[in-house]
């Protein structure tokens, strides 16, 4: 009986303790923010990519002037 009671006691105090708590916490929000950027850069890296070509196809269509 005494080592379920020192069971006992250790599982409260387990249950209690809030540090690993908000290692989780961070975890999950870094875990949210890294899929948010991939999410974004995945939307916005095809129309980044079109746009520079069109840039690039339009400067050098300009010609250069000499002096």
């Amino acid at each position: 009986m005494k080592r379920i009671g020192i069971f006992m006691n250790w599982l409260q105090k387990t249950f209690k303790d809030e540090d690993g708590a908000v290692t989780v916490d961070w975890v999950v929000v870094t875990a949210g923010v890294v899929g948010l950027a991939l999410a974004v850069a995945t939307t916005v890296g095809g129309t980044a990519q079109d746009h520079s070509e069109l840039i690039g196809s339009t400067m050098s269509s300009q010609g250069l002037r000499s002096y």
